[in-house]
């Protein structure tokens, strides 16, 4: 297995896992490798040193014990992408998925027809004009496609 740091054109960074490098060329080639923040792509493999595992090392075993991985692996889990993606995985879990009638639910919510609650779902760029020309509050959230889908 072949872990890889990838980043792709708007410089999202993050790890692919393949079967080999074979695999992961092949797969790049036809375009089945895209970034999981915003589904770019244009990927390419980042510069990373290979694991060594060296024998016959003097040392004692305590004396060789390495770093805790905390303090040799910078946290991904603070990195702007990582947040960003928390971030709407809560926005998914705590709202209502509402599809194509996201303008006439928020409307009838904003007029009292319809209980209050969180909801998500599509909406034309003329409907959002006309939903904010009514004083109704709306906000695009661009979702990546890796949190549409069920991982594997």
């Amino acid at each position: 297995m072949k872990v890889l740091d990838l980043r792709c054109a708007h410089g999202h960074g993050f790890e692919g896992w393949f079967a080999s490098t074979e695999a992961f060329e092949s797969q790049l080639a036809a375009g089945l490798v895209e970034c999981p923040i915003c589904a770019d792509t244009r990927i390419v493999k980042l510069l990373s040193a290979p694991r060594l595992n060296l024998l016959g090392n003097a040392k004692a075993p305590e004396a060789a014990a390495p770093a805790p991985a905390k303090a040799a692996v910078p946290s991904t889990e603070q990195s702007p992408e990582a947040r960003w993606m928390r971030a709407v995985r809560e926005v998914l879990a705590k709202t209502e998925d509402v599809g194509d009638r996201f303008a006439d639910e928020a409307r009838r919510m904003h007029y009292g027809e319809a209980e209050e609650r969180g909801i998500r779902g599509h909406a034309t760029p003329e409907q959002t004009v006309a939903l904010l020309e009514e004083g109704i509050p709306v906000m695009p959230l661009p979702i990546p496609a890796a949190l549409k889908e069920t991982l594997q």
